[in-house]
């Protein structure tokens, strides 16, 4: 009897570092996320805070969570029904000498919220979000790093880069046994999620969590009282899985950080 246990205890070790392995090397054959190429658009502000800036994408508090004020919000065409929270943009202003600050500075931003259409008015007049316009509204405290406030709107040109954050993924569970709900945020390298999978130490095996919205994402599998890994995907098709992180007496509304993108 004890034989057989050590087997499958033994069994169970090699299964665990033969995932480990694979997820380095799958990982690490993926090349890191890189800046695009300078693209046209324009940009606005709107007014708001640390609370509010990162709405749509659920996050809680953008200072808290250390995205800082240089947060953007993003038209349709770019938000991507979500997808795009947490990529990060360099941002700067273009062609309005009168407007845009001397020298034209680069403002690093991340998309933490979005910028709905306002079918009221003219895409060219006011309705600067409609589709297809791919647009950028700043948060206010940081715009005029660019320009000046009283331009309104300017021209700039923008560009996909990678996200630096300090630390690992932060994954803050929420919800009830029946309904559990998890914020991931502090994502590195390209910034976006693509998907999330939930596995325990025992009865859950790798589970695919639904977007919910933003960068919250749910499951109704039965998670209390099960020790926690979760793996993300990225849109660059790199992922992580941080193993074990939670440990089997977590509580809803605890944060764990598990491994990050490098």
């Amino acid at each position: 009897m004890r034989l057989h246990n050590l087997k499958a205890l033994l069994g169970s070790l090699l299964l665990f570092l033969l995932a480990v392995f694979l997820d380095h090397a799958i990982a690490h054959h993926r090349p890191r996320f890189t800046a695009g190429p300078w693209k046209q658009a324009h940009a606005t502000f709107y007014e708001g805070g640390s609370g509010t800036f990162g709405g749509a994408c659920g996050y809680h508090d953008v200072v808290q969570e250390g995205y800082g004020l240089e947060t953007v919000a993003l038209s349709n065409a770019l938000f991507n029904n979500g997808q795009s929270c947490g990529a990060c943009y360099d941002i700067k202003c273009v062609d309005q000498p009168q407007w845009c600050k001397p020298g034209n500075p680069i403002l690093h931003v991340t998309a933490t919220n979005n910028c709905p259409p306002n079918w009221n008015q003219a895409s060219d007049n006011g309705g600067w979000c409609n589709p297809p316009r791919e647009h950028f509204d700043i948060a206010k405290p940081v715009f005029l790093n660019i320009a000046e406030y009283s331009a309104g709107i300017v021209p700039i040109e923008y560009r996909r880069v990678s996200c630096q954050k300090k630390g690992g993924i932060r994954f803050t569970i929420t919800g009830n046994p029946y309904f559990n709900e998890v914020l991931v945020w502090n994502v590195a390298g390209v910034g976006d999620v693509v998907s999330v999978q939930v596995k325990g130490h025992d009865k859950l095996k790798w589970t695919m969590m639904k977007r919910m919205w933003g960068q919250r994402w749910v499951t109704d599998a039965k998670l209390v009282g099960e020790s926690l890994t979760f793996r993300v995907l990225a849109s660059d098709k790199r992922y992580s899985t941080s193993w074990h992180i939670a440990p089997k007496n977590w509580q809803f509304g605890q944060t764990f950080e598990g491994k990050n993108f490098r």
